[in-house]
């Protein structure tokens, strides 16, 4: 049942004249993503776009992979793979309104990073809801859904759980607090307790595993993700490490026993783009949060985060998940040499299907939605959890139907549809019929928070349709261009178009492609300039104007 028709039988429909859209386009063309395949190569990142702080499990010959989505729902995509490389997303493990809300957060707070784990027939997804509820743990018998409610673990606090199942114990593995004072700011620990197999709540005390991080003495910020893997009578704990930008790293240990002491690798990070030059073409940064994997044939592989910039510190497109293989070394694991790039095109594991395509999750594509099916595609996502059934496919054949709302800076849940920019260069297009009603705007958006967003929208007043570009940066919403329409115009195509930084918005009227506004700042929808840990989005939005 998809999340729309879970709402609508809760929550009735907002009475505004809905406004129709008849089609969205989303094209990609990253010159990276050009460059040929050898047979056997695959493309970084594996998902492209805000997929952040990726988890993996295998059941079988199957792989499952989940990301943080902070405050968009559906929440926690999962997704399916029989070789690592080409993914299908199956569901989302928060998919109800009942389950969380985010009504009042920032969009980078709510579901912060999650992970999956399959024991036993069951598998498991932990994660914490920064101010939204906590820790908590929700199971599943099939991935692809219905997960639990969340199973909350109110005595465990910190962030980035994940469990460990040993000799028929379970443990849990976190960040939190240091014990104490902490030394300096971003001074944190990782912590362990063991929990009850059947009620997932905590029994026994909690100790720290590492303080602070790999080497107190050097103050290292932000140890945080941590998982535990078993292999040759060693347990190795693998964390993340110098805070999620530019110093971001991963690092491991080991120890003979589960509750340590845990030596550090002396090559430690096993993973970082942090020390090469920062005017390199193409850049890949903020790499780490790395979990690992054991395959079918024996390899191990790792999916961890990284963002492809430009301008040496902008990336709109977030932060996304990417794949490379593990090595292991004199008993360590190792990921990628310090100095060595991380690479668009790799070998993918022996297994890798062949003559299959990446798209739409990676590489350069062309998708369509001609909103000509009964509910939403899993692309979709919401900003804040909806408590009306506002976007309808149902009550206008082929046409998706959005009841106006609040608009794109309230902090609950505006009338945006959103999906994810996945490229640095791109283009995104929707048609719409103009509303009738003086009381509706309706149009295209570009959003990467509540407070950093472009809308060109349009509007009829009185016997003219306007059409307005406007920006939001911060505390200030300023009009960038706006040109009046002919009364009679009906049907209205938007476009925008992205080039790193540099963003340019068109219209079509009837007459072919005009140029609303060109050379727009577009770095504005970076992480790094909106703040927070997601990406941008676009999609088409109607809102309920107050100035009538």
């Amino acid at each position: 049942m998809s999340v729309l028709v879970l709402a609508a039988a809760a929550l009735p429909a907002l009475a505004a004249e809905p406004v129709l859209f008849d089609w969205f386009e989303y094209k990609g063309h990253d010159a990276p993503f050009d460059a040929p395949l050898k047979p056997g190569q695959y493309r970084n990142p594996i998902l492209a776009g805000f997929y952040p702080d990726p988890s993996i499990t295998r059941a079988g010959d199957r792989y499952y992979l989940v990301n943080s989505t902070f405050t968009w729902f559906p929440g926690i995509p999962v997704f399916e793979s029989r070789d690592l490389v080409h993914w299908t997303q199956i569901g989302h493990v928060i998919d109800r309104p009942t389950q969380l809300d985010f009504d009042g957060l920032g969009m980078s707070r709510g579901v912060f990073a999650p992970t999956i784990e399959y024991h036993d027939g069951t598998f498991y997804v932990l994660n914490t809801s920064v101010d939204a509820g906590g820790n908590f743990i929700a199971t599943a018998k099939n991935p692809a859904g219905p997960w639990s409610d969340p199973i909350w673990l109110k005595t465990i606090d910190g962030i980035d759980p994940s469990l460990f199942f040993d000799d028929g114990k379970v443990y849990l593995i976190n960040n939190d607090a240091p014990e104490g004072t902490p030394l300096y700011e971003g001074h944190r620990a990782i912590w362990m307790t063991e929990l009850d197999p059947k009620t997932l709540q905590p029994v026994g005390p909690r100790k720290v595993l590492i303080n602070g991080g790999m080497d107190i003495s050097q103050k290292p910020i932000w140890i945080e993700g941590p998982h535990i893997y078993k292999r040759d009578g060693w347990y190795y704990l693998v964390c993340a490490e110098g805070g999620t930008s530019l110093q971001h790293s991963q690092v491991v240990a080991r120890s003979r026993d589960i509750w340590g002491p845990y030596t550090p690798y002396e090559h430690n990070p096993i993973l970082t783009q942090r020390d090469l030059p920062e005017d390199r073409a193409n850049a890949i940064g903020n790499a780490g949060h790395a979990d690992l994997v054991q395959a079918t044939d024996g390899t191990w592989w790792t999916v961890f985060l990284a963002s492809r910039m430009y301008g040496r510190v902008h990336y709109n497109t977030g932060r996304e998940t990417f794949l490379l293989p593990v090595e292991w070394k004199d008993g360590w694991p190792t990921i990628l040499a310090q100095g060595k790039r991380i690479p668009q095109v790799a070998d993918g594991p022996s297994f890798m299907q062949r003559n299959a395509t990446q798209a739409p999750l990676s590489g350069n594509f062309t998708w369509r939605d001609d909103f000509d099916r009964p509910q939403l595609d899993t692309t979709w996502m919401f900003a804040r959890v909806p408590k009306t059934q506002w976007a309808d496919l149902r009550s206008h054949a082929g046409k998706l139907a959005i009841s106006p709302g609040e608009g794109l800076d309230t902090l609950r849940n505006p009338t945006f549809l959103a999906r994810r920019q996945q490229h640095l260069s791109f283009e995104a297009s929707t048609s719409l019929t103009i509303p009738a009603d003086a009381k509706t705007e309706a149009g295209l958006a570009a959003f990467q928070n509540e407070t950093h967003w472009f809308a060109a929208a349009v509007r009829r007043t009185g016997d003219r349709v306007t059409l307005t570009l406007r920006k939001r940066q911060k505390d200030a919403t300023t009009t960038l261009a706006s040109t009046t329409l002919p009364a009679t115009t009906k049907e209205l195509r938007l476009k925008v178009q992205g080039n790193d930084g540099n963003y340019a918005f068109a219209y079509d009227a009837g007459n072919g492609w005009t140029w609303l506004k060109q050379d727009v700042d577009g770095t504005v929808l970076s992480t790094d300039v909106a703040g927070g840990f997601i990406g941008a989005t676009v999609g088409p939005y109607a809102r309920i104007v107050q100035d009538y």
